[in-house]
């Protein structure tokens, strides 16, 4: 069960920060409202990437890890379900390379298992449906469910997917930053270049076993068009597992608002993310650049002094991209991922230990406890449940 340590200390920070109107009279109640919504709703962040280096024997989850993500940080701010992700930077398409890709993306699987297995089997479980996380919570369990960022270790080789899928993969994109075998990525917008034209016949077959097995597509990192394509030829929901709104932060990343409807007629969601870049560019970049110009970045004065003249991103930034969304498409279409331990996190929700904040700044801004839960976690694990149903249609029917 959650605890009720995270509270006062983890929003008392925030709520001095903030000057939102809201519908509580006063901030205890706002503060009293918001921990009892976070600790009644099941939190799910869908992307914390891992380094296996953090899961030995004598360095894990189950300690107070210098990461952004661990079991006491995901209790102290009662993060219930954290998507592990099986991460592959792009490589040569060649069978070396391939090759290379592929015993990374198994030390990531191994590494989830063991945490699950080995370390602290007492403590936390692995999901593959919503219903394990239903039943991992309700004895008392902290959740881990499995991403995969990055097709690419599948080589050439479709039976990939079967086994990834039993492994505990449920969520897979087809490219991350660079194109390969399967699809264009958003990096083309950079250099003007594309492999494919959106997806390649390989690609699409990609999708087709991912559909007929039970993986979510995820769309984040592939280019506009590889993304347009990939929508059409799925025949379950998409999902974009850590992008956020392009018009409000112009980055080859981020969804604009046609792709946005898109995610939307699919019947997906996208699953907002608190990376500074992405959710602010503008105010994210005059910060690094005064930050850069900073004499002494250890003197917490100066530091101060600086963050009060060119502010950092932060939650309410964040929440601002949530907001975006949920007026573009409609409060089924959005979620909350971080980023965390790949260059995520904001000012108020830099760790896994400050998850409260992010329900806090929601009731501030007058979201309630049914629309809180379908924006933590409802909204994925609906479109995680109508891509099992689609796959147990699509077995049915071979």
């Amino acid at each position: 069960m959650k605890k009720a340590i995270i509270l006062l200390s983890l929003g008392l920070f925030w709520t001095s920060c903030q000057t939102k109107k809201t519908n509580a009279s006063t901030e205890e109640q706002l503060l009293q409202n918001a921990q009892q919504i976070h600790l009644n709703t099941t939190t799910l962040d869908t992307h914390d990437d891992i380094n296996v280096n953090y899961f030995t024997d004598t360095l894990n989850y189950t300690q107070n890890t210098n990461t952004q993500v661990n079991l006491p940080k995901m209790e102290q701010g009662a993060l219930d379900v954290a998507w592990f992700i099986v991460y592959t930077g792009q490589g040569d398409l060649n069978k070396k390379g391939y090759k290379k890709a592929a015993e990374n993306a198994q030390a990531k699987f191994d590494a989830i298992h063991r945490l699950v297995k080995e370390y602290a089997p007492n403590k936390i479980g692995l999901a593959v449906s919503s219903k394990d996380v239903d039943s991992l919570q309700k004895i008392g369990k902290k959740v881990a469910m499995i991403g995969v960022e990055n097709a690419y270790p599948l080589g050439e080789n479709l039976n990939e997917v079967k086994r990834y899928f039993d492994l505990g993969a449920r969520y897979m994109s087809l490219a991350h930053n660079g194109h390969n075998q399967f699809s264009d990525s958003n990096t083309g917008e950079f250099d003007n270049t594309a492999k494919h034209n959106g997806i390649s016949e390989l690609g699409k077959k990609v999708i087709d076993s991912m559909n007929y097995y039970g993986i979510m597509v995820d769309i984040s990192h592939p280019s506009k068009e590889a993304i347009r394509q990939t929508i059409a030829h799925s025949k379950a929901p998409i999902i974009a597992s850590h992008s956020a709104a392009r018009a409000l932060s112009d980055h080859p990343r981020n969804l604009d608002d046609e792709q946005l409807q898109w995610v939307k007629q699919s019947n997906g969601v996208v699953q907002t993310v608190a990376l500074a870049l992405f959710v602010n560019k503008e105010k994210h970049e005059k910060y690094q650049q005064a930050l850069k110009n900073l004499e002494n970045p250890e003197d917490m004065k100066a530091l101060a002094a600086l963050k009060k003249e060119f502010p950092p991103v932060d939650v309410a930034d964040f929440v601002d991209q949530i907001d975006y969304i949920k007026n573009k498409i409609g409060i089924d279409h959005v979620g909350i991922s971080s980023d965390f331990d790949g260059g995520g996190g904001v000012e108020g929700w830099e760790d896994a230990s400050q998850t409260f904040n992010v329900t806090l700044e929601l009731v501030r801004r007058g979201y309630n406890e049914e629309e809180i839960a379908k924006i933590w976690s409802g909204n994925l694990l609906r479109v995680l449940d109508e891509t099992a149903k689609v796959a147990s249609e699509l077995q049915k029917a071979k």
